[in-house]
């Protein structure tokens, strides 16, 4: 049983392990497109999963899948077992008793933004996994469940993001919203290339790295990609141009998150994205403001999942005040489209 705090390698290196479940949406295949037939599990803390919830909303699929969301503080997921010490996502519902952290510090209330469990009963995400005969051990989220077979589709966010893009669109409300378009992909892969490594998984390498080492590689590969990306997006309004896509999404999840939680949980203190880099704030609220984008986010969740799940990293549960940049305000991306 992993989890991301366990994930690094002899040098204390951050090493991601790949998702187990990679089965996909296909006409015709075992899992066909279908209303009604899938549910998503979402942690909105999760910048991966949240990607994927933006872009349920994004796609107005709301009606074709439904969702349910954890609460944003790990609990122990097999508390009657002193042997199994395993953390991971439970689900509650509004009005719940708060939760404390696994060491019993703290109270983070359920508040309105958790969806609890109803096609399941799951307690936990793990519950999901055991129920689907997981093997791996890696109980995270986003999971795309079938409601037919009872089982998991799928746990990897981008294969996820591809099929919500594509494989409904008979039942979206925004069809032509394409977020993979064909005449980008050579681009997108070519910023895939650098944004994830040094951004998206970059900010996990300087949070969970247990060597100044593996922390001094990851922090300088974070600063130089960060002031890429500020100079790439001072001279286009979107990383492949013109055209939103998967690519933004990826991008702004880990940029909205930076300030409140990625500056000092993480240690990412090169700057911050309201003060150091102005490109990459109007981008941000360009991007929040994108419908359905905004649904999808919730600073509360964030911060109390950050700050209260790992006991190594912050044992009583203290939630940093921080500042709340307000990402509805007005910017002017729009002169840089061509």
């Amino acid at each position: 049983m992993l989890t991301a705090l366990e994930e690094v390698d002899t040098k204390g290196s951050f090493k991601r392990v790949d998702s187990a479940w990679r089965s996909s949406i296909e006409e015709g295949g075992r899992f066909s497109p279908a209303s009604g037939r899938y549910h998503l599990y979402i942690a909105l803390a999760c910048p991966w999963a949240d990607g994927v919830l933006a872009a349920l909303f994004m796609k107005g699929l709301e009606d074709c899948i439904g969702y349910s969301v954890t609460h944003p503080t790990w609990q122990r997921s097999r508390p009657e077992r002193t042997e199994d010490q395993h953390l991971g996502w439970a689900f509650r519902k509004v009005g719940d008793p708060p939760l404390a952290n696994a060491l019993g510090y703290g109270g983070f209330e359920c508040d309105d933004a958790l969806v609890p469990d109803l096609v399941n009963g799951a307690q936990f995400v793990r519950d999901l996994y055991e129920k689907a005969g997981d093997t791996a051990g890696k109980y995270s989220t986003p999971v795309l469940w079938d409601k037919e077979e009872g089982t998991i589709v799928n746990n990897e966010s981008m294969e996820i993001l591809r099929m919500l893009n594509s494989k409904f669109n008979k039942w979206a409300k925004n069809p032509d919203l394409d977020l993979f378009p064909a005449s980008l992909a050579t681009e997108a892969d070519a910023a895939n290339a650098w944004v994830y490594p040094s951004i998206n998984n970059g900010v996990y390498r300087c949070g969970f790295a247990k060597s100044q080492e593996a922390y001094d590689i990851a922090v300088k590969e974070l600063s130089e990609a960060l002031a890429r990306a500020e100079t790439v997006l001072s001279k286009q309004r979107y990383v492949c141009g013109d055209t939103f896509t998967f690519m933004d999404l990826r991008l702004f999840m880990t940029l909205v998150r930076f300030d409140a939680v990625y500056v000092v949980y993480f240690k990412t203190n090169v700057g911050t994205i309201e003060h150091d880099y102005p490109n990459l704030l109007e981008y941000c609220r360009d991007v929040y403001q994108m419908p359905g984008v905004a649904k999808a986010i919730n600073m509360r969740h964030i911060k109390m999942h950050y700050f209260t799940s790992h006991p190594d990293l912050n044992k009583f549960g203290i939630i940093p005040r921080g500042r709340d940049v307000d990402f509805s305000a007005p910017h002017k991306r729009q002169k840089l489209t061509k």
